[in-house]
């Protein structure tokens, strides 16, 4: 018997949120308020999901891609206009089943994205050890103008190293949202690898990108 569907209060944004990863949203539209408020209310979480046709704000409700990321609100700040800036924090996985329009936000009858167990084998381990290499070598490239040595700190599990790369590598959303739909770690790595060699090799210099700091990395790297 199949599990029941989970009402989930979605917030379309042209981005791609993966698990265990956070940013900042600006909530200024009186329908997200509403969003907002009822999830700190209930005190449950809402929906990240990527937008495939329309806007982030006006009378539409624009047309999500039907695999999103479940986010909790781990900061908020007020102004006295009733916005506000968010930190979410993505939790985990889900897949629309349904939409509601006939509230003042969209909501999502959703299913749980399950990923696939990772099997202790040669594959897996040569492919988790090539991103850390790449990774390393990349992060590195993009602050190697400011004269620092760094050590990149990494996830064991290897699900989590797959979403966290992703996180950080400058990708088009259509890229991003392809990653998240997988749901083979080994095959997101196998993917993440050609488009680290490609960012290190003929990418841009790190001064046509934006900088990244090493207080932009918490938990990933440490200062020699």
């Amino acid at each position: 018997m199949s599990e029941p569907l989970e009402s989930l209060p979605l917030f379309p944004l042209h981005t791609v949120l993966f698990p265990y990863a956070q940013i900042l949203v600006h909530v200024f539209e009186e329908r997200y308020r509403a969003l907002v408020a009822d999830c700190l209310r209930d005190e449950k979480p809402f929906g990240v999901v990527l937008i495939r046709r329309g806007e982030e704000t006006g009378d539409e409700f624009a047309e999500p891609y039907m695999v999103g990321t479940a986010v909790r609100i781990i900061g908020r700040e007020e102004s006295e206009d009733g916005s506000m800036n968010l930190r979410v924090q993505g939790e985990r996985r889900f897949r629309i089943r349904k939409l509601d329009e006939s509230g003042p936000y969209l909501v999502g009858s959703v299913e749980p994205v399950v990923e696939l167990e990772v099997e202790d084998n040669p594959r897996a381990d040569a492919l988790s050890m090539r991103a850390r290499e790449l990774f390393a070598a990349w992060v590195q490239h993009q602050i190697s103008h400011r004269g620092l040595a760094i050590q990149v700190r990494f996830p064991e599990d290897m699900t989590a190293l797959s979403f966290a790369i992703a996180n950080f590598l400058p990708l088009d959303n259509l890229d991003k949202q392809q990653l998240l739909e997988m749901t083979d770690s080994p095959d997101r790595l196998a993917s993440l690898i050609p488009l680290l060699e490609e960012q290190i090799l003929s990418g841009p210099e790190p001064t046509m990108l934006e900088p990244i700091n090493p207080d932009d990395l918490p938990g990933w790297i440490s200062r020699n």
